[in-house]
Order: C-alpha cells, then sequence, then structure tokens
C-alpha cells in the first residue's frame, strides 16, 4: 500500500493572490495584472524592517473592505514577488475588488 501524504489545515477559507511590489512609491496604488496574473502595485513604504509589509496589509484591507487580521504574507516577506493569503473572502470578490482599484 502507497503512503499518503496530507496537508492539515486549520479550516479557514480564502483566496490568495500573487503581488510584485514596487516600493518607496509617492503613494500606493494597484497598477494592473502582469501577463501571469500577478497584481502589480506600488507601496510607499520602505522595504526596512517589513514596513513595505505592513504597509501592503493596510493598503488591501482599505481598498478590499477587510480587516488586517484577515490578510497575510505568506511567502516573500523580503522579496518583490509576495504571496497574499486573504481569508474569508472569495476568489472572485478578491479578484473584482482589485479590478475596481487599478489606476
Amino acid at each position: 500500500m502507497t503512503e499518503r501524504n496530507y496537508k492539515l489545515h486549520n479550516g479557514k477559507k480564502g483566496a490568495a493572490i500573487a503581488v510584485r511590489v514596487t516600493t518607496r512609491a509617492t503613494k500606493n496604488k494597484i497598477l494592473g495584472a502582469l501577463s501571469d496574473g500577478t497584481i502589480k502595485m506600488h507601496i510607499a513604504a520602505a522595504p526596512v524592517d517589513g514596513q513595505d509589509n505592513e504597509a501592503l496589509i493596510d493598503f488591501l484591507s482599505d481598498i478590499l473592505d477587510i480587516s488586517k487580521d484577515r490578510i497575510e504574507v505568506v511567502a516573500g516577506d523580503s522579496g518583490r514577488d509576495k504571496l497574499v493569503s486573504v481569508l474569508d473572502m472569495d476568489s472572485q470578490t478578491l479578484h473584482k475588488k482589485i479590478v475596481e482599484n487599478i489606476e
């Protein structure tokens, strides 16, 4: 019998988005989507001591109208390319809110 690998999770549901962040911008804004679906964003904060990640979460919290504790950078903490988890929001709603806020 082959052994199966199971991934356990805490039962929370949500969506995730891939984000490419340019820091030290004049203001926070969503520029659009790259060809692979990654969302390109400008964030005003510097990439020092996680300030950019905090600013990204604050910005997403405002545009998605969801609490900051429902948003987490789950990969790419120190890089430009990040994976962001958004709990309690389905992917269609997340996509709609992102598209509505493209500048």
